[in-house]
C-alpha cells in the first residue's frame, strides 16, 4: 500500500496531477480495501468525464464553427450594406441636385420664351402698323397724283384755248415762243411724290420680308425651346423617380443592415458565452485529454500494484 501511496506521488509530481498527489495521501491513509475501491471509482470518474469531454469538446467545435461562420457572414454583409448606403445617398444627392439645376434651367428656358414671345409681338405689331401707314401713304399719294394730273391736265387744256381764241391771259413777256402754263410745275411736284411714293413701296417691300423673315426665326426658336423644354421635364421626371427609387432602395438596405446588425451583435454575444467553456479553460481539450489518459493509466497501474501484479 506504501509502494501505492509513493508510486501515486510520484506520477503526481511527474504529470503536475494535483488528483493523484491527493490520492496518494489516500492510499498511505486509509485501509487498503477502501483505498483499492476509491482507485476504481476514481478510474470510473475519470473515463466517464473523458467521454463527456469528447461530447462537449465536440458540440464545442460544431458551436464555434457555426458561430463563426454567422459572425464572418454578417460582418460582411454589414459591410456590403454600409457600402450600397453610402452609394445610394451619394446617388441621391447628386440626383437632387441635377434636379435642382434643372428646375433652374427649365424656368430659365419658360422666362425666355416669355419675353422672346413678347418681343415678337411687339415687333409684329410695329411691322404691322409700319405696313398700315406705308400702304395708306401710297394710297394717298396714288390720289395726290391722279388729282393733280387732272388739275394740271385741265390747266394745260385752259391755256391753250386762252392762246388759241385770243383769251385775256397772255404770256409774260419774260417767255419767249409759246406759253406753256404750268406744266413744268406739275411734273415736279408729280416726280416728287412718285419718288416718296416708290421710297413707301420700298418700305412696304422691305416690312413685309422683315416679318416674315422675324416670324420664321422666332418659330424656329419657339419649336427649338419647345423641344428643349419637353426634355427638361422628361429628364426631371426620370431623375424624380430615380431619386425615388433609391430612397426606397435605402430604406431596404437600411432594414437589412438592422438586421445583419443585430443577427451580428447576437453572434458576437453568443461567442462570449462559448468563449469560458470551449476556449478560455485554461488549457486545451488536447492537454486536457492526454493528462487524464496519463491518470488514468497511473492509476491502473496503481491497481495492479494492490493487486500484487507486476508492472511491465
Amino acid at each position: 500500500q506504501m509502494r501505492v501511496a509513493d508510486f501515486l506521488r510520484v506520477q503526481g509530481a511527474k504529470i503536475n496531477s494535483g488528483m493523484l498527489s491527493a490520492m496518494a495521501v489516500r492510499a498511505s491513509e486509509d485501509p487498503f480495501v477502501k483505498v483499492k475501491k476509491m482507485i476504481k471509482d476514481l478510474i470510473t470518474r475519470l473515463q466517464e468525464e473523458a467521454g463527456d469531454e469528447a461530447q462537449h469538446k465536440g458540440w464545442c467545435d460544431t458551436e464555434l464553427a457555426s458561430n463563426e461562420q454567422v459572425r464572418t457572414s454578417r460582418t460582411v454583409d454589414v459591410e456590403r450594406l454600409t457600402s450600397e448606403m453610402d452609394s445610394l445617398k451619394a446617388n441621391m444627392a447628386q440626383l437632387a441636385d441635377e434636379i435642382v439645376n434643372l428646375h433652374a434651367e427649365l424656368a430659365k428656358t419658360e422666362e425666355q420664351i416669355g419675353t422672346q414671345t413678347k418681343l415678337r409681338q411687339e415687333q409684329k405689331a410695329e411691322n404691322e402698323q409700319t405696313l398700315k401707314d406705308a400702304v395708306e401713304a401710297q394710297a394717298a399719294i396714288e390720289q395726290a397724283v391722279t388729282v393733280l394730273r387732272e388739275f394740271y391736265a385741265r390747266a394745260a387744256e385752259s391755256t391753250a384755248f386762252a392762246q388759241q381764241h385770243g383769251g385775256r391771259r397772255q404770256a409774260p413777256e419774260i417767255f419767249e415762243g409759246a406759253y406753256k402754263g404750268m406744266a413744268s410745275e406739275s411734273g415736279g411736284i408729280i416726280g416728287m411724290l412718285e419718288v416718296i411714293q416708290s421710297d413707301y413701296a420700298r418700305l412696304e417691300s422691305t416690312t413685309t420680308a422683315m416679318e416674315a423673315t422675324a416670324q420664321q426665326d422666332f418659330d424656329k426658336q419657339m419649336r427649338d425651346d419647345a423641344v428643349l423644354k419637353v426634355q427638361m421635364e422628361k429628364d426631371i421626371e426620370h431623375k424624380t423617380r430615380q431619386k425615388q427609387t433609391a430612397q426606397q432602395s435605402l430604406v431596404d438596405r437600411g432594414n437589412d443592415f438592422s438586421s445583419a446588425q443585430k443577427e451580428l451583435e447576437a453572434a458576437n454575444n453568443y461567442y462570449e458565452k462559448l468563449k469560458p467553456s470551449c476556449l478560455d479553460s485554461g488549457m486545451s481539450s488536447e492537454e486536457r485529454s492526454r493528462r487524464r489518459q496519463e491518470e488514468i493509466q497511473s492509476l491502473q497501474e496503481a491497481l495492479k500494484i494492490l493487486n500484487g501484479e507486476d508492472l511491465a
